[in-house]
């Protein structure tokens, strides 16, 4: 499966967000890719950084652009994941994945602190869904901190994990950078899994897009702070050594937890 995730300078103005969602979208097309992710809140900006609050949203503007979502997944057939603030009963920080012709999924954010809990209600999703015969999971931001909600995806057997990101900062803070990438080394490590992430650029980006490997490997990153699509072909491997032995072993412990 060819996957593509687009990091790019996320703000406030949500018709300037879809106009560089849609850009991006086609540019994906012309390399054949099945799967496109944009970062969380990539439609409507995070607040209250780009945005004063969750509730100054205009909905209407988000259900208008989701519905163009899904008609741009219709006509180039590619899938979507595209982060976005969402409201139902309550707001939340929302992944929405469009797919051809195909009914919307969605996992909203359940690791909620700080700005997230001042703005958005708790998610109760497990983030999994299943395309072209592989699973995929979805995690966003401030969830790669927690080695639990990764290990909920390597129960479910998941072959690929996605992790949108918001992480930002006002100074060129390489060190934040370099720890969030160790995060995502290691969640790939500890769950023997491909791991792809995406975040925004704007002032300085403190989160890597890019594709870990099952044993923590970087096979590919974007340029810092610089609009990028990366594009990956994602294959099912068998395990090697290392890895069936983590496998292995972590089997075990779900065993004995489960008793």
């Amino acid at each position: 499966m060819r996957i593509a995730a687009y990091q790019f300078a996320v703000t406030g103005d949500m018709v300037e967000n879809f106009e560089k969602i849609k850009n991006a979208i086609l540019l994906a097309k012309k390399n054949a890719v099945q799967l496109l992710v944009f970062p969380e809140c990539a439609l409507t900006g995070y607040p209250p950084r780009d945005i004063k609050s969750s509730s100054e949203v205009r909905f209407d503007l988000v259900e208008d652009c989701c519905k163009k979502l899904q008609e741009l997944s219709d006509e180039t057939g590619i899938a979507l994941l595209v982060g976005t603030i969402y409201r139902t009963d309550q707001i939340y920080n929302r992944t929405i994945l469009f797919q051809p012709n195909q009914p919307v999924w969605f996992y909203d954010k359940r690791a909620l602190w700080g700005w997230d809990r001042e703005h958005f209600a708790q998610g109760s999703g497990d983030g999994i869904f299943e395309m072209a015969g592989i699973s995929v999971g979805v995690r966003i931001c401030f969830e790669v901190r927690f080695p639990e909600y990764f290990r909920e995806l390597y129960a479910r057997k998941t072959d690929l994990n996605v992790v949108l990101f918001y992480d930002v900062s006002d100074v060129d803070d390489t060190g934040r950078y370099d720890l969030i990438k160790g995060h995502l080394q290691t969640r790939a490590v500890e769950n023997v899994s491909t791991i792809v992430s995406v975040d925004s650029i704007h002032p300085y980006q403190t989160a890597p897009t890019a594709v870990f490997g099952k044993s923590g490997q970087i096979l590919k990153e974007c340029t810092r702070n610089q609009p990028e699509l990366l594009i990956y072909d994602f294959e099912k491997t068998e395990d090697d050594f290392g890895e069936m032995g983590r496998r292995r072993i972590s089997d075990t412990l779900f065993l004995k937890e489960s008793e």
